[in-house]
């Protein structure tokens, strides 16, 4: 498995943020699951130059640098076969778009749209409350704008 720095910052980043935390007594082993599977990744029978790793207990976070092979189709599929074994081993969601998480001081919390909404409105949270962008595409913006203020994201459509 390539580490982080060994990637170029064009590299396709894929994050699958969880409806909860993994316990900690799983995190190794959800960590080493998931480098395992970067080490292996192949596409059309080519090693990718790939990167796994388990965030802040929450984030599946999957990188591909396509300088030496692309993630095709089917490779990508594979990766969705990873990460639904995954999140049935460890009985958590991995898929839901409506989840969102935010830094209360050091702390990762999480919430549905509606309580993302109301939390909002309460006050509880706001435009500079830190949130975690899984829609970033490449290295460089996971690196720069993964976690942004909530007025300067997505986010704040959905409050």
């Amino acid at each position: 498995m390539e580490t982080l720095d060994h990637l170029s910052d064009s590299t396709r980043v894929w994050v699958y943020q969880s409806n909860q935390p993994f316990k900690a007594e799983d995190e190794d082993k959800v960590r080493e699951y998931i480098q395992q599977f970067a080490t292996q990744w192949v596409s059309h029978n080519r090693q990718l130059k790939a990167f796994g790793d388990l965030v802040h207990r929450q984030f599946v976070v999957l990188m591909v640098d396509e300088s030496q092979a692309g993630a095709s189709g089917c490779s990508i599929d594979s990766s969705v076969r990873f990460i639904k074994a995954l999140q049935a081993e460890y009985q958590l969601d991995l898929f839901d778009r409506m989840t969102f998480t935010y830094l209360e001081g050091d702390s990762v919390k999480t919430a549905s749209r509606d309580t993302f909404a109301n939390l909002y409105q309460e006050g509880t949270i706001n435009d500079d409350t830190l949130v975690f962008d899984t829609l970033v595409d490449n290295k460089a913006k996971f690196e720069t704008a993964w976690i942004k203020p909530l007025g300067q994201s997505w986010h704040k459509r959905m409050v």
